[in-house]
């Protein structure tokens, strides 16, 4: 998988992860062997062992194996291997511009930006989808084009919070149960990633970016999307306030924008036009406030 660090060169990541997956979903023996790992009841047994004491050995062999720095945490010392990895930055380790016009990112991220159309289906993982597929309402969809779909791929070394992009009135979350599978692209040609995971997602009607649709995806091993004040409708939320957090396992988070509501970075579109990946960080600027 080819991404490029913002505003520098472009490299190709390949990570053990990939390997072992590539290995997993490349035949169709072990595609087989895989399913009951993917179920929701081995994620809920796997997410309680994860969130025991007896799990704190797994700590330091993933620090090592992905390079994860401890230097911007609140702590460094965990209970277990969740305490760890849904681990919070002190204070302004994720600053964000002051101006409100500004699109943030709503996490750490590789990041990917596709134009929505009414006859468009998204390249999410090398697999075709449609809007309607990901959201299992045309209704809803169809309110979406013209707009911007803006793909974040969380990967296990990223930081596993989230925030809100802006000022908004929040919708409850809806969500939409399904099989856990990776959302490594190494998986992406075997099975329809996005129509099996589960996912949340709700609307945010926005003080400068109009009505925002952000959505959180469930991978293997991912038992929780932990988002919140889920069941609470019709909430203020603030821009740069924390809407959630994933537990162990890549991820991935999708906001939608409307037509000329939003103005993504020219070069996150012209990347993602290549197939390239951009590496943000959350709270950098990706795009603008439309304006005529």
């Amino acid at each position: 998988m080819r991404y490029c660090a913002y505003k520098d060169h472009i490299e190709q990541e390949n990570t053990l992860q990939d390997r072992i997956l590539e290995q997993i979903y490349g035949h169709a023996a072990t595609r087989f062997l895989i399913r009951p790992f993917i179920t929701p009841a081995f994620s809920k047994i796997a997410g309680q062992f994860l969130d025991s004491r007896a799990s704190r050995f797994l700590i330091r062999p993933f620090i090592r194996l992905n390079h994860i720095s401890l230097r911007e945490c609140e702590k460094k010392t965990f209970s277990s291997f969740n305490d760890f990895f849904t681990r919070r930055l002190k204070k302004d380790s994720r600053p964000f511009s002051e101006n409100p016009k500004h699109l943030i990112s709503p996490c750490d991220a590789r990041l990917t930006v596709y134009p929505i159309t009414q006859t468009s289906t998204f390249r999410i993982k090398n697999t075709r989808y449609t809007l309607e597929q990901l959201l299992k309402n045309e209704t809803l969809a169809r309110h979406f084009e013209g707009g911007f779909l803006f793909l974040f791929r969380l990967s296990v070394d990223d930081y596993h919070r989230y925030i809100y992009v802006d000022d908004a009135i929040r919708s409850a979350e809806r969500t939409i149960d399904g099989v856990l599978h990776t959302v490594n692209p190494a998986a992406a040609g075997q099975v329809p990633i996005y129509k099996e995971n589960c996912r949340e997602y709700s609307l945010l009607k926005s003080r400068h970016f109009g009505t925002l649709l952000q959505m959180e995806v469930g991978a293997m091993m991912v038992g929780k999307i932990v988002n919140h004040k889920k069941r609470c409708s019709g909430i203020s939320v603030k821009r740069g306030q924390e809407r959630g957090y994933f537990a162990f396992g890549g991820s991935t988070i999708l906001l939608l924008t409307q037509h000329d509501k939003v103005l993504p970075n020219s070069e996150l579109l012209s990347l993602s036009a290549r197939g390239i990946e951009t590496k943000v960080l959350q709270g950098e600027t990706i795009g603008k406030a439309f304006c005529l």
